[in-house]
């Protein structure tokens, strides 16, 4: 009876492990993440390609507010670390401190968000929508998909919250806070490409 048993839990962790070791939740994300590479890459090539192509109203370099636009990138970068801090705490068993640490998280991408409305709402009065040229054009659409997918975090991490209150995220289930981690860092680091190919270079 006592041999069953490892080979009972070697069974439930094959079901839930691919062969390179990695679960099927984690590979998933995995997947699409380097899906979502592809798809970002595309949309930073087509700004890249169309941002000196304005023909008619404002452009995006005509209007931007650099100084305002790194204190709104370095809160979203500030959310990494702490979302780190979140997977740790989990990890060691600290449910609080996991909760604290996705509120905090899920609140930095909340101001950041808020940021980029702002932002948005500030060109659109000043004459450039995405109707206005081919690179505002460009620009809104690579920046707005970037917000979506920083909302959808947001949401994500509101959801564990939640799950974590209701005593569903024990550290047994630490990963599941791992695969959400994956997907924040990656947004960061896609933001850090998009801010330097936009605002930064000239």
């Amino acid at each position: 009876m006592a041999d069953t048993l490892p080979a009972a839990h070697a069974h439930a962790d094959a079901h839930h492990a691919t062969s390179t070791g990695i679960s099927n939740e984690k590979m998933a994300m995995w997947a699409f993440l380097a899906s979502d590479c592809l798809l970002f890459g595309a949309l930073i090539s087509t700004y890249i390609l169309y941002r000196h192509k304005a023909v008619a109203g404002p452009t995006p370099h005509s209007l931007y507010d650099i100084p305002f636009t790194s204190v709104s990138s370095f809160v979203l970068l500030m959310s990494s670390l702490s979302m780190a801090l979140a997977v740790a705490a989990i990890q060691r068993g600290d449910e609080r401190r996991l909760r604290v640490w996705l509120s905090t998280t899920a609140l930095l991408g909340s101001v950041f968000i808020g940021g980029q409305i702002y932002e948005f709402t500030s060109f659109i009065r000043r004459g450039m929508t995405i109707k206005t040229n081919v690179t505002s054009g460009a620009f809104f659409v690579l920046t707005g998909f970037h917000g979506v997918h920083v909302t959808l975090g947001i949401l994500m991490l509101l959801s564990l919250v939640s799950l974590s209150i209701r005593g569903k995220i024990p550290q047994a289930k630490a990963e599941v806070v791992e695969i959400a981690g994956l997907y924040w860092h990656f947004v960061d680091i896609v933001w850090i490409i998009i801010f330097t190919v936009i605002y930064l270079i000239p």
